[in-house]
């Protein structure tokens, strides 16, 4: 029987999805919970299903948890109404349970602050509705930690690319052109130095922050690849695939691909991300924990070969 502590996994998106399969690998006890029911890949891995809107459900879904990683998200359009009131049940359940909180976070609340290099120390500028939400919501995770109701620590992330990766720049708008020679999407200035975080990466930044207690009680940025531009990932995605890519630059939100009229008209306030440089530093992190990120042509293989799986399934 396997007494380590148990790891309870909040949220079934690609981010969720890969903490839980690698707290699995790793022969830890993970527990996984959604809203809706969870495909069986693993059967290392208790799936649950529970709405984690309410403190009763949140408590019951994080029974017996020593760590609780909190990678729950929403639509855009529901974001502001509904992240709140799942903040309060999951800080309720994590100091129910005395378990240590790991909460995935974005790098939204800097907004257009010091976008040449964000670090940690970065200040928290957001002028976008969502990202004063999530501001707002980090601070009351950090209050909580310092008002001794739960541990806390909170690990930022660019965006996502990798296995299981849809909704995303580098992604299902992406990959599957990449590979079909069909069009490609290609949001913003592609020149400017733009961060993105392997799904792996988050997946194992996140589990070395729920197993090491020296990170409780701050904000870390997750291992990340130092910026290129996006033009420069393209290059690489042609050096693996072995053509040159067909973009489509949109340089004015519309909707394309997998992203609708409801998605862009959410996004078009976070478009800025795409019009200045972004180069999102995890030094401390990789100083600290002795975790370096993914090199770039490991992960964009690996995320190549996914999408090549996929299809062919």
């Amino acid at each position: 029987m396997n007494a380590a502590p148990l790891h309870v996994v909040l949220g079934a998106g690609p981010a969720g999805t890969a903490i839980a399969a690698e707290l699995a690998q790793r022969d830890l006890p993970v527990r996984h919970v959604s809203r809706n029911e969870i495909p069986l890949t693993d059967k290392r891995i208790e799936r649950v299903t529970a709405d984690l809107s309410t403190p009763e459900a949140a408590i019951a879904a994080a029974d017996g948890a020593s760590v609780v990683y909190h990678a729950v998200n929403v639509p855009y359009h529901l974001q502001t109404e509904v992240l709140p009131g799942i903040t309060t049940s999951i800080l309720i359940a994590a100091a129910h349970q005395g378990a240590r909180l790991v909460v995935l976070d974005t790098l939204y609340p800097y907004g257009e602050a010091d976008g040449e290099a964000i670090t940690e120390q970065t200040p928290w500028a957001a002028t976008s509705r969502k990202g004063r939400l999530r501001a707002e919501l980090d601070r009351q995770y950090l209050a909580a930690h310092r008002n001794g109701e739960v541990s806390v620590v909170l690990g930022r992330a660019a965006d996502f690319f990798g296995p299981g990766v849809l909704s995303s720049t580098l992604g299902g708008a992406f990959f599957p052109g990449a590979l079909t020679g069909g069009k490609v999407l290609g949001l913003g200035d592609l020149a400017l130095p733009h961060s993105y975080t392997y799904i792996g990466d988050v997946a194992r930044g996140l589990i070395a922050l729920g197993t090491d207690p020296r990170g409780d009680g701050r904000v870390w940025h997750l291992p990340t690849n130092p910026a290129l531009s996006t033009l420069e990932v393209h290059r690489h995605v042609e050096a693996l695939i072995g053509r040159e890519l067909d973009v489509d630059v949109l340089t004015e939100l519309v909707a394309y691909g997998p992203f609708d009229e409801q998605f862009i008209g959410e996004y078009r306030e976070m478009f800025y991300q795409h019009q200045i440089p972004q180069n999102m530093v995890s030094a401390d992190f990789e100083a600290t924990f002795g975790l370096r990120p993914t090199p770039w042509r490991e992960a964009l293989q690996a995320t190549l070969d996914w999408y090549r799986a996929a299809f062919s399934a």
